[in-house]
């Protein structure tokens, strides 16, 4: 290992030698703190600044303070966008063409943020910066986000300090599955005690700001500040919803037009802006009956209470640093990582594992759930007549490459630096010109090698040049996009969109092959037509090809090939996996809890379960194996004396087998042997049904039949956690004594799944996607 060149002078004694220390590298003394505020799920519509419905008042304030850009874009998707806000290089160049779930085993597209593109905390660390992640990362390879890593795409190894959060696409505000550092945490309280992650994330970023300020308070710190919200679940104490009652009753078509009048109001959108055409996927508020009216306004009632919460936690920051005298030099960088979600569906979820388990919901059972929005027992997404409304004006939404998909807020604030306030930019800006941008800002040159590793060109441009001239040329003129293989390019004021299927015009075909018909085109005069009302494909056919031409030379250029259309197929794509392909798997107690993409897959097939315990005298109790959630999964306890077994069908029902005797002291082996004794059948949302038997050691104590199962998946955030129910208990027979841990001695529980599995592609490729 070499060491810094020492500059003193060693001598035969001490007195004879001259001591020497090396400099710590330290940013320039009036080097600004960077903030970067990441919102999920948030349209271009949605806050107040940019004519939303909801209040913000504190990212308004950052409005008023900086400036506001109309003309920002995003990739249509999270991960991929993310990966661009923090390294300045296009998604496909980041191995990001989506999520990691749907990797595939080609450069742009295969999950692996290649080191070369170095990320913004890594440039920043080097220069002198303290650097802190807080909320959702979803940036590291799937198959590498349990506790045997590998760990060098989780924060602390791509150059951030400290880390607080979690590593997926979402999470359960109440429980969430946390991850602080390298190593996974409880979340420090309950849903009954108060806790809310977004405010628990608000306070972990002000500690660790705070940490380091005390100490050095001349450090300047990038903070990368990511709740997670608005992403479903749409969580938030009732009374942050029931502010907003009866404000939606008026439903999203007039929400739109309302909208729009706020917009061009505030300068967000050009005098003259059109809202786009209807969607055909959007059924007209007068159409609805007053149940469902009744309904889905309650449910944007919740989301607005939502945002508005979580603008309340933004602004927890924003006075913490102004208390800190430091809210004036800091930077602060505010977006949405795509456009507003459509993956409530038509009518809106109050339990999304029921519509990825093919369990249809009910207009009634939804109903009698209305009050209880919001709160813990449910994880509920709005229908997407409320996203059309989100993105307003614009066409369509999140994973589309109309601008409803990829046209999003910003926010840029620094009053220290920017002469400018309360202004609006309408210059072209795309995520990768965030990097480049800071980079500037702090005189910062892109580094040629980070930790050794040569890196990539930054493939972004400063928009700095817009800060002083609000009408100076845009100088990111050109800009492809693509997401399922469906297509856009924007150059010099037009734009060119290969579309996505609408209504009735969807096919299978659609959705599992790749059309490359030209003709399919769309373009739109974007300087004129700013929320892509109308298609003039027709009247300029020579500029529609020029656009396709570029498309596909910037395809070629940044490994978007293959194009990818495979929807279905791509989630049953192989692609490494944490360990070898076994039919034993033993967990130990005290450990971290299993996320579910490296868990074990029991469903449809038979199984057994062995815990191999002592029971003290006096006997045992709590919980041997959980996997799952509220919304569905498996428990092996003992309560009473009793082993016992519960099968949570989609939190709908609870099935529970007990044994007909105590549970043995000393040393037993504890087992249910599940044998499955029907086929399942997906497409009516029941797994394999069967018969589930009880063992001390050998001998049999109890039996009983499952009539069905969960026929696709546990759930987003269901983690397996042998010893206790470390997050959204599985069943409500101990729910109020989370985590209801095991009191006698684990030594092993062993999971053997030697059965084969079914696996439903298409339904599991729709859970997989909700994570974005």
């Amino acid at each position: 290992m070499s060491q810094q060149e020492f500059h003193g002078r060693i001598g035969r004694t001490y007195d004879e030698s001259e001591p020497w220390w090396p400099e710590p590298t330290r940013a320039s003394e009036t080097a600004p703190n960077v903030l970067m505020v990441v919102l999920d799920d948030v349209g271009f519509g949605q806050l107040g600044c940019y004519g939303g419905l909801a209040d913000t008042p504190n990212i308004d304030r950052l409005a008023e303070n900086g400036l506001q850009y109309s003309n920002f874009h995003t990739t249509a998707l999270c991960s991929p966008t993310r990966s661009c806000l923090l390294t300045g290089r296009n998604h496909h160049s980041n191995a990001m063409g989506g999520i990691t779930e749907i990797s595939t085993g080609f450069p742009g597209y295969n999950g692996h943020i290649p080191h070369e593109n170095g990320f913004l905390s890594e440039v920043l660390g080097q220069q002198g910066y303290s650097t802190f992640a807080v909320g959702k990362w979803h940036l590291a390879p799937a198959e590498s986000m349990s506790g045997a890593g590998p760990y060098d795409g989780w924060p602390l190894g791509r150059g951030f300090e400290r880390y607080y959060g979690f590593l997926g696409g979402d999470t359960d505000q109440y429980t969430p599955s946390l991850v602080y550092d390298n190593h996974q945490v409880d979340p420090p309280a309950t849903a009954a005690e108060g806790y809310h992650l977004t405010e628990d994330l608000a306070q972990r970023a002000i500690e660790f700001i705070g940490d380091a300020k005390q100490v050095d308070p001349d450090k300047p710190f990038f903070t990368y500040f990511c709740p997670g919200a608005c992403h479903a679940p749409h969580q938030v104490p009732r009374e942050w919803a029931d502010k907003y009652a009866g404000e939606f009753d008026m439903g999203w078509d007039e929400a739109r037009e309302r909208i729009l009048e706020r917009q061009i109001e505030l300068g967000v959108v050009p005098e003259g802006t059109e809202l786009s055409p209807q969607n055909p996927d959007v059924r007209r508020w007068d159409t609805l009956s007053d149940d469902e009216q009744r309904l889905y306004a309650r449910m944007m009632e919740v989301f607005a209470g939502f945002l508005e919460h979580t603008d309340a936690q933004v602004g927890k920051v924003l006075d913490y640093l102004e208390e800190l005298g430091e809210l004036e030099n800091t930077l602060v960088v505010t977006v949405s990582d795509n456009g507003a979600s459509a993956e409530g569906g038509p009518t809106g979820s109050v339990d999304e594992n029921r519509f990825f388990n093919n369990v249809p919901e009910s207009l009634e059972d939804n109903l009698e759930a209305m009050d209880e929005l919001g709160g813990p027992n449910y994880f509920n997404h709005y229908p997407w007549g409320w996203t059309w409304a989100g993105n307003t004006p614009f066409q369509r939404w999140k994973r589309e490459t109309h601008r409803g998909g990829a046209s999003d807020p910003m926010v840029v604030s620094w009053p220290a630096g920017i002469d400018a306030a309360g202004e609006i930019r309408s210059q072209f800006v795309h995520a990768i010109d965030v990097v480049p941008t800071v980079l500037e800002l702090l005189g910062v040159a892109a580094p040629d090698e980070i930790r050794g590793i040569a890196q990539s060109p930054i493939e972004g441009t400063s928009f700095a040049y817009t800060f002083d001239d609000p009408d100076a040329p845009e100088r990111h003129t050109s800009q492809y996009f693509e997401m399922f293989a469906y297509r856009a390019v924007y150059h010099d004021g037009w734009r060119a969109v290969h579309p996505w299927p609408l209504g009735d015009e969807i096919t299978a075909e659609d959705l599992s092959t790749t059309s490359l018909a030209d003709s399919d085109w769309e373009l739109y005069h974007v300087a004129e037509d700013f929320s892509e009302a109308h298609d003039v494909a027709a009247d300029h056919p020579e500029k529609l090809l020029e656009l396709v031409q570029l498309w596909w030379t910037e395809a070629g250029k940044y490994d978007v090939l293959p194009l990818d259309g495979r929807s279905v197929q791509r989630f049953v794509e192989e692609r490494p996996e944490p360990g070898r392909p076994r039919e034993q798997y033993v967990y130990y107690p005290g450990g971290q809890y299993v996320p579910v993409n490296a868990a074990v897959k029991v469903l449809n097939r038979s199984h057994s379960i062995t815990a191999d315990v002592t029971i003290p005298e006096g006997g045992a109790e709590g919980t041997l194996l959980a996997h799952g959630s509220r919304s569905g999964g498996y428990s092996l306890y003992v309560e009473d004396d009793r082993l016992r077994y519960v099968y949570n069908y989609v939190g709908v029902e609870e099935y529970d087998v007990v044994a007909e005797t105590r549970v043995p002291e000393g040393e037993v082996s504890l087992r249910m042997e599940f044998e499955a004794t029907g086929e399942a059948d997906p497409a009516e949302g029941k797994g394999a049904p069967g018969t589930v038997r009880l063992y001390y050691d050998d001998e049999q104590v109890g039996e009983g039949t499952i009539p069905r199962t969960l026929p696709i998946t546990m759930g987003l955030t269901a983690g397996l956690s042998c010893g206790r129910d470390a997050l959204s208990t599985v069943t409500a027979a101990y729910r109020e004594r989370v985590p209801f841990a095991f009191t006698g001695d684990i030594a092993r529980v062993t999971v053997d799944v030697s059965g084969d599995a079914f696996v439903h592609p298409e339904a599991e490729m729709d859970r997989i996607m909700a994570q974005e």
